[in-house]
């Protein structure tokens, strides 16, 4: 009997932790994928953070030198964006506080973890696609819309 007792604890701690795990995995999980796009096509990479930041090379080269991966990168800027704040700012938050999470950055910045813009960013990101002829276009701008011209004239 106590050995069933045991046997109960432990497979019900190993159920907690995992599910845990998937919770957690689910935060951001999207930014695999875009490291994988970024070592894939480095130079495209680049280009998309430019069209989607309005950022210049200079710029995109130096935190991407100083970051653990390219989405990090997109987070920065992403951070930046959200909290009114320069890129050195973040970058300095980034250095303190990587180690401690995404939402904890995004609390010494001033962005709040459980506003809808950051329970969005956690979903996905907002990086242009890019399409395959190598033109860049933001995502979904526009789809679904009717186009209005000339109705009534032949």
């Amino acid at each position: 009997m106590k050995m069933q007792k045991m046997l109960f604890l432990v497979s019900f701690m190993f159920l907690l932790v995992s599910s845990a795990t998937v919770a957690i995995a689910g935060d951001f999980s999207w930014m695999r994928d875009l490291n994988i796009q970024a070592e894939a096509d480095p130079e495209g990479f680049k280009a998309r953070l430019r069209a989607r930041f309005k950022v210049g090379d200079t710029e995109i080269k130096a935190v991407l030198r100083d970051v653990t991966n390219p989405a990090d990168a997109y987070m920065v800027f992403r951070y930046g964006e959200m909290a009114s704040k320069s890129t050195n700012q973040v970058m300095e938050k980034y250095r303190e506080k990587k180690k401690k999470g995404w939402g904890v950055l995004a609390k010494n910045l001033g962005i709040k973890p459980g506003s809808q813009e950051f329970h969005t960013l956690k979903r996905n990101h907002d990086m242009p696609d890019v399409s395959k002829n190598n033109k860049i276009k933001l995502k979904d701008k526009g789809k679904g819309k009717s186009k209005k011209k000339n109705k009534g004239k032949s």
